[in-house]
């Protein structure tokens, strides 16, 4: 008689992933998940938001969380942003610190701190060394083991999704053992019509320059599933008459270029026909009142 088959109890846990803006934490969390949850531009301050994406195995789920940028606030939105990276590293199962080969290792160094003394695992990922070269990052991999010993440090390339894999790996060595925390199909806890705003906030950072991406919000309306398509109406928020005539532009150009792109990458992700309106609106103080931050989904 053979003897029965070893079972590997299951883990599950969430991984928490912070770091400076422009680290590549959008796109690190993307190649992990295998889809694209999280917006990404060469802008700063692109990810406003928690956003979580599932990983599925017969023994494991892994529950990434894609955070802010770490930053010192200037207004009432950003104080809400770095609240969310505060919960992710209080949270976290195991964390996954994100910097690069380009910025200063001591910037924000009060998170540093924070994970010097934390108890869950801390995973470090050096990204962007397709632009780098091996004595430099040998020089970070050896900075950052001395600055967290008790991290993994791990060399990484997002974009070129190079040693994605020890990643992968380290983070499924540490995950706690637990059943899966949400059901093995799901893929991320936001629904569609978060995703519609973040797509057209997406196309807002990529077409238009200075101070118009930071100072836009975007709210979903309504958002209709019809037989053939969705129906999505939405609204851009700006702080002054002058960005709505921007956002808008020559005779509606810009912002149906805006419209046209945003409906594109909608109809990828949703896999399905789209009819997109909208509309622009100012609204002086939407980044410093608590009842608006509400409603964008900022405050608690």
């Amino acid at each position: 008689m053979s003897s029965p088959e070893k079972r590997t109890e299951h883990r599950a846990g969430f991984v928490n992933i912070i770091g400076n803006p422009n680290v590549g934490k959008s796109t690190l969390m993307n190649a992990l998940v295998g889809e694209k949850l999280s917006i990404v531009t060469a802008k700063a301050q692109t990810t406003r938001h928690r956003i979580m994406g599932i990983v599925n195995t017969d023994d494991y789920q892994i529950v990434y969380s894609d955070t802010p940028g770490m930053l010192k606030p200037n207004y009432r939105l950003q104080e809400d942003m770095m609240k969310f990276v505060d919960a992710a590293i209080g949270d976290a199962d195991i964390i996954l610190y994100v910097t690069d080969v380009v910025e200063k290792a001591d910037k924000n160094g009060e998170y540093i701190q924070k994970l010097q003394r934390v108890e869950c695992p801390v995973v470090v990922a050096i990204n962007k060394i397709d632009i780098s070269d091996q004595p430099k990052v040998l020089q970070l991999m050896s900075y950052w083991k001395e600055l967290l010993p008790d991290a993994l440090v791990i060399p990484v390339s997002a974009k070129e999704r190079f040693n994605l894999d020890s990643v992968l790996n380290a983070i499924v060595s540490k995950l706690p053992v637990s059943p899966p925390w949400f059901d093995k199909d799901q893929f991320t806890d936001r629904n569609l019509r978060f995703f519609a705003s973040e797509i057209i906030r997406e196309k807002i950072l990529e077409n238009y320059s200075q101070e118009i991406p930071y100072s836009c919000e975007v709210a979903v309306e309504s958002f209709k599933e019809g037989k053939d398509r969705y129906e999505i109406s939405a609204v851009i928020f700006v702080m002054r008459d002058s960005q709505k005539g921007i956002i808008i532009g020559k005779a509606g150009s810009a912002l149906k270029k805006t419209g046209t792109e945003a409906r594109i990458e909608m109809e990828d992700f949703f896999q399905k026909k789209v009819f997109l309106q909208l509309f622009v609106k100012v609204d002086s103080d939407w980044r410093e009142n608590r009842r608006e931050l509400r409603k964008f989904g900022y405050e608690e």
